[in-house]
């Protein structure tokens, strides 16, 4: 419990994606990542501090340096709760790519989960990883990459389908971050999968959100894949990233 926290920041905002898109949050945003997307709008370099908002909310911060033990973070989240009973519906672990740390998130997450649930986010591409926390989370928010939209080179749908079976029964749903680029056959790859394992798992397409602002996708280019994704799942939502259009953290 005193092991180093390769954290990037500790916040409370409102989720803006995927299943528990406006659910209010604590996050916990850990670094590194094993991909490397080129929409990804997230710092994930490991670093020796970290950013620790100074009351749930507020949009202050303090920098720990060096970065904090994991009780102190505990602590503070022990606080949180108390000073803010029933505001916050689960804890997001993030990143980055959360599953990196499996090792010490299987001793951080049982002492976290009696604080609050815990909503688990993803790339969905290491499922032994996976297969350690299982029984620790209780939500699954799982991105699969699309080649156009996220410029990964490396073949990742079967790392996908074993991701997903592991996760299933755990609240999963899936995320794609769709653009202009994106092609109906990308959307049937992703369908067969989720197809494969339970058809009823929430599929979530995101329109891909720019750097300058505004969105990287036309409206009737939305409307089809949302259409081709349709007529194979039953649960196909459409969801911008909600907070950054509210200015949210």
């Amino acid at each position: 419990m005193n092991e180093l926290v390769h954290l990037s920041e500790v916040f409370s905002s409102i989720q803006g994606e995927g299943y528990l898109a406006g659910r209010r949050q604590i996050f916990i945003r850990l670094t590194d990542c094993n991909l490397d997307c080129s929409y990804c709008d997230t710092d994930h370099a490991r670093r020796d501090s970290c950013r620790v908002e100074t009351f749930p909310g507020s949009s202050e911060f303090r920098l720990l340096q060096p970065s904090p033990h994991f009780n102190h973070i505990l602590q503070t989240l022990k606080g949180w709760c108390a000073s803010l009973p029933g505001v916050h519906h689960s804890i997001s672990i993030t990143g980055g790519e959360p599953l990196l740390h499996a090792d010490r998130l299987a001793t951080w997450l049982p002492a976290l989960r009696r604080l609050l649930p815990i909503h688990l986010e993803t790339n969905g591409t290491m499922h032994l990883a996976m297969e350690q926390l299982i029984g620790q989370v209780d939500y699954v928010s799982m991105d699969m990459k699309l080649p156009s939209t996220s410029g990964c080179t490396e073949h990742l749908w079967d790392l996908h389908r074993e991701f997903l079976r592991v996760a299933h029964g755990k609240n999963t749903s899936v995320k794609v971050v769709i653009g202009d680029e994106t092609v109906l056959d990308e959307i049937e790859q992703v369908c067969g999968i989720i197809s494969d394992v339970d058809r009823t798992t929430p599929l979530f397409l995101q329109p891909l959100s720019m750097v300058e602002g505004g969105l990287g996708i036309r409206v009737a280019h939305m409307l089809r894949l949302q259409e081709a994704a349709s007529a194979r799942l039953p649960d196909v939502r459409v969801i911008p990233q909600m907070h950054r259009m509210l200015g949210a953290l």
